[in-house]
């Protein structure tokens, strides 16, 4: 038996009573998409799994760790998962929420108050200086979850990149008070959000988000292998992060132990596993519950996360202005999308993949996940190598959701 029709996969049992000769002729689609997959793509490793809210029906794991050992990957390799830690850092600050500790939209500088001495960028001066007036309207826990706060990475922000050029500071930190690039409320931009709702999460239970993940996700929902600090022991799992070069090659960066953090960014900077993640993915579809009944989230809870909160607002089209860490992201072309409270939300089906009302989000590495509550069904695809959306990654990305749902 191989390794992607083992009984167990990372820790995680695999669909009770399917042996191992119906479980590859039920899946060997989507094994020939990921492992003819990365070989034509010239990709160095990718991890899927599969998932309804009860059980694993996939996992695969193709290609190699870095690319000297020639060591395979397996389902319990690690990866870095930048931004997929958002929706774990959205979840926490829901809890405190169902807590009473914080209101969905009251003025977060009540707890933050630095956030209350936001002010918002409205282009350059005659002399060429920025221009920046006081926000008016309050930034809320519904602003962050959302993207609606103003706050921009300069990756995908041309308003930024013209502060920045103008003289302003670029922003640095783990929650920096960068200028916002619209008024609360009034548009949707991926940003430094997240990275505040993480803040607030810290502020509110008076942990750090390391702490607080650990005692109320991560441990509760089994996740072992998640953390903001990658173990010694583990280093010989982790997949190593390669950068696309001007000739169209992939280049693998230095294999070294990553230092610990000294603080934690809601916004990114977690390591996990394919499988870790779909737990996470599982109790999402579970509406709240763990695999052992415990309730991590109020159904209620759920009920907004998974519902479109930007009205219509289009999300998750991002032009890039730093095309070394990111293309432009379109991964639904044609189709305006929402965004919940931690989840871009297609409203249109995708051809031959995921239903309407789906959720996703992504990884700047090129790691991705959904949710499909329709067809019961999650999904997670881990890659790692830069730039984020790289047309070989979204292709494989495609081949593989494709395969999921003729599986």
């Amino acid at each position: 038996m191989d390794q992607f029709t083992r009984r167990e996969f990372g820790g995680i049992a695999l669909a009770s009573g399917m042996g191992a000769q119906a479980l590859r002729g039920a899946t060997g689609g989507i094994d020939q998409a990921l492992r003819s997959g990365i070989a034509r793509r010239k990709i160095p490793c990718a991890v899927g799994m599969v998932a309804t809210k009860d059980k694993i029906t996939y996992q695969g794991a193709f290609g190699t760790r870095d690319a000297v050992s020639g060591i395979p990957v397996k389902g319990d390799s690690i990866f870095l998962i930048a931004s997929m830690t958002k929706a774990i850092t959205s979840a926490a600050a829901l809890q405190l929420m169902e807590q009473g500790k914080v209101k969905l939209e009251e003025p977060l500088s009540k707890f933050l108050p630095d956030l209350g001495k936001a002010q918002v960028f409205e282009g350059v001066d005659e002399s060429g200086k920025p221009k920046l007036r006081p926000v008016r309207t309050p930034v809320t826990l519904k602003h962050l979850l959302t993207h609606t706060s103003g706050l921009a990475y300069d990756t995908w922000s041309g308003d930024m990149q013209t502060y920045e050029k103008a003289g302003g500071t670029a922003p640095s930190g783990v929650a920096p008070l960068a200028p916002l690039v619209f008024e609360p409320g009034t548009r949707w931009q991926y940003g430094y959000s997240t990275d505040w709702a993480g803040k607030l999460v810290e502020t509110l239970s008076g942990m750090t988000l390391e702490q607080y993940f650990q005692q109320n996700l991560l441990e509760p929902l089994g996740m072992k292998d998640t953390s903001f600090i990658l173990p010694e022991a583990k280093f010989e799992r982790l997949v190593t992060l390669y950068d696309r070069q001007p000739d169209g090659t992939l280049k693998p960066r230095e294999r070294a132990m990553p230092v610990a953090p000294v603080a934690f960014s809601g916004g990114g900077g977690l390591f996990s596993t394919a499988g870790d993640y779909v737990r996470f993915a599982q109790m999402i579809l579970r509406r709240g519950r763990g695999a052992d009944g415990k309730q991590i989230l109020q159904a209620a809870t759920i009920d907004k996360m998974t519902a479109n909160q930007i009205g219509d607002l289009s999300a998750g089209k991002l032009k890039s202005y730093q095309p070394a860490r990111s293309s432009d992201v379109d991964v639904h072309p044609g189709a305006r999308d929402g965004w919940g409270l931690g989840f871009l939300i297609n409203h249109a089906a995708f051809d031959g993949g995921r239903s309407a009302g789906s959720l996703a989000w992504a990884g700047i590495n090129n790691t991705f996940y959904w949710i499909d509550p329709k067809r019961d069904l999650c999904a997670v695809l881990m890659m790692q190598f830069l730039p984020f959306v790289d047309r070989e990654a979204v292709g494989l990305l495609s081949d593989f959701e494709k395969a999921v749902y003729a599986s």
